[in-house]
């Protein structure tokens, strides 16, 4: 089965997916939103291209590695966006996203 062989980049995709979702949940309920503005968009943004590169990767897709590049690069974006703020949640975060990324650059 082709998802096999992709299965510890597969969990890391999900799991920043879910640190992901669960970080913008959390930054829309900080007192001062417009300063989490970038960390939401980013976490958003992650969390699509992670879930997107973990379904190229179960099913796998000849642009398995390049998705994942892709995710790899959004990924550390987030990371390092979140890693700004001092949140549990943002540094929750951040360390799903620095995870993934250097998972799915070891895949692409």
């Amino acid at each position: 089965m082709p998802h096999e062989q992709y299965q510890s980049c597969i969990d890391a995709c999900y799991a920043c997916a879910t640190a992901c979702d669960h970080c913008a949940s959390s930054c829309l309920d900080e007192p001062d939103v417009k300063t989490m503005a970038r960390c939401i968009k980013l976490d958003t943004d992650c969390a699509q291209i992670c879930r997107l590169a973990a379904s190229y990767m179960a099913r796998g897709s000849e642009f398995a590695q390049t998705i994942c590049q892709v995710c790899a690069d959004i990924c550390e974006a987030c990371a390092q966006e979140c890693a700004k703020h001092q949140m549990d949640h943002c540094q929750r975060c951040a360390e799903a996203c620095r995870k993934c990324a250097q998972t799915c650059r070891q895949m692409a």
